[in-house]
């Protein structure tokens, strides 16, 4: 298995000049959030008015929106810091890249071609089988295609959900084709591809990923340990929009047990698929009981927020949250040209 080469993990600073020359529009749906969770989008306000003070705690120069329509002209800024991803239209998350990418303006993330590729489940899962990279049997359902029940997964239990989805927003679960069927359609109705895949039983392994000196470097694997293995965490769950009854915990996962550097070897392996990216996290489905470690999908636009998988990865390193989110801005305007060197702290 061809794997990217990595690098160390090292804190990364942004020099004082260039703070003081560079503008950075920072677009999230929520930038000018004042209160605690959002009716629907719960935490993710909360996340996104903390990375709004975190950035502007380093010092960056920073301009606000929360609209794709900030980029339907030129709004005279050196970079883009992206956090709008669910526009609540097919394929909404590759629209800020690409409109950064229409101006000219270089932007923290991936390319709109790369972003496109990881966030649809079922190319990434070609991907990851094309390296084998051990992945559950699948069926993609596009919309106005005809769906066909031959093509589905045998299973007792199958998940379907739309292809693009984040968070488990739109998550359902079927015991038969013909509820399976039915959240097909109902995903169709809602304007997404569906994707189907049987359920696993375990708990799944984050590995949160991030640019250091000009190379991918893994992170602490986290762990999303759940009481209860058959349960389907849902977007309510995710977002504290319900009472979570101590259904999962987020640990630290053993990084230097077997199946650590097992799951380490597939991420380098698909990370050469996606790289250059600023930070993305890889997840696997992994059976305690068993040792059985499954991929599951890649997000280069994950949650950034210090109380989920990278905020808490990096408090493992004694890292700050902020040390986390200027290293990872660094290496980007470091790849992007803006600029000529960084400096560098104790790791």
């Amino acid at each position: 298995m061809q794997v990217l080469t990595f690098g160390p993990r090292q804190i990364a600073r942004i020099p004082a000049a260039s703070l003081e020359r560079l503008t950075v529009l920072f677009i999230a749906k929520h930038v000018f959030w004042q209160g605690g969770l959002h009716h629907e989008d719960g935490n993710h306000a909360v996340y996104h008015r903390e990375i709004r003070d975190m950035l502007t705690e380093i010092g960056v120069r920073l301009q606000l929106a929360d609209s794709y329509e900030a980029l339907f002209a030129d709004p005279g800024c050196d970079f883009i810091f992206p956090l709008l991803n669910r526009g609540g239209f097919l394929n909404s998350e590759m629209l800020l890249p690409l409109l950064s990418t229409r101006l000219g303006i270089p932007f923290l993330g991936a390319s709109p071609i790369l972003r496109g590729l990881s966030d649809d489940k079922h190319l990434t899962k070609l991907e990851a089988r094309s390296r084998g990279v051990p992945t559950a049997p699948w069926a993609i359902y596009r919309r106005a295609a005809p769906i066909d029940a031959a093509r589905c997964p045998r299973a007792d239990r199958l998940v379907i959900k739309p292809n693009a989805s984040s968070a488990s927003w739109g998550v359902r679960d079927a015991g038969d084709w013909a509820g399976t069927q039915r959240a097909i359609e109902e995903i169709h109705a809602e304007g997404h591809d569906a994707i189907v895949e049987p359920f696993i039983e375990g708990s799944d392994v984050e590995v949160p990923v991030i640019t250091c000196g000009g190379l991918p470097s893994i992170m602490p694997m986290m762990l999303f340990r759940q009481a209860d293995p058959a349960h389907l965490r849902t977007y309510f769950e995710k977002r504290d929009l319900v009472e979570r009854e101590a259904k999962y915990s987020l640990d630290p996962f053993d990084n230097e047990g077997p199946a650590a550097a097992e799951i380490a070897d597939y991420t380098r392996a698909l990370a050469g698929v996606f790289f250059p990216f600023d930070y993305g996290r890889f997840e696997f489905r992994f059976d305690e009981r068993t040792g059985q470690v499954t991929f599951l999908e890649v997000n280069l636009n994950c949650n950034l927020w210090s109380e989920k998988v990278f905020g808490r990865s990096a408090a493992l390193l004694g890292w700050r949250h902020a040390d986390l989110i200027e290293t990872i801005l660094c290496e980007s305007l470091l790849r992007h040209g803006l600029i000529e060197t960084r400096e560098l702290a104790a790791a």
